[in-house]
């Protein structure tokens, strides 16, 4: 298999960033993958998997799709919380 460019951000050498994940066990049993490895880059084996990415508080659940290949686990997932202005008393 030959990647993309858009996963070869890292030097070409090295390869895209995956940590080893249970991909095979998902398959069979349709639960999602449960990680914090927010760095780990999206191949296209993941895709129409689920997987609940830690965003440092809690667990958000991501289904993959064609579109998400080569991006990391991490881009689909807020860390912060949105703030805004409140009308004083």
């Amino acid at each position: 298999m030959r990647p993309a460019l858009t996963l070869l951000k890292r030097s070409a050498w090295k390869g895209p960033f995956v940590v080893p994940l249970p991909i095979a066990h998902a398959k069979k049993t349709k639960q999602p993958i449960q990680t914090m490895a927010r760095a780990c880059t999206i191949l296209p084996n993941f895709v129409g998997l689920r997987f609940q990415v830690h965003n440092g508080m809690e667990y958000f659940n991501i289904e993959i799709t064609d579109d998400m290949v080569g991006a990391k686990l991490g881009e689909f997932v807020p860390t912060r919380k949105r703030w805004t202005y409140k009308k004083g008393k």
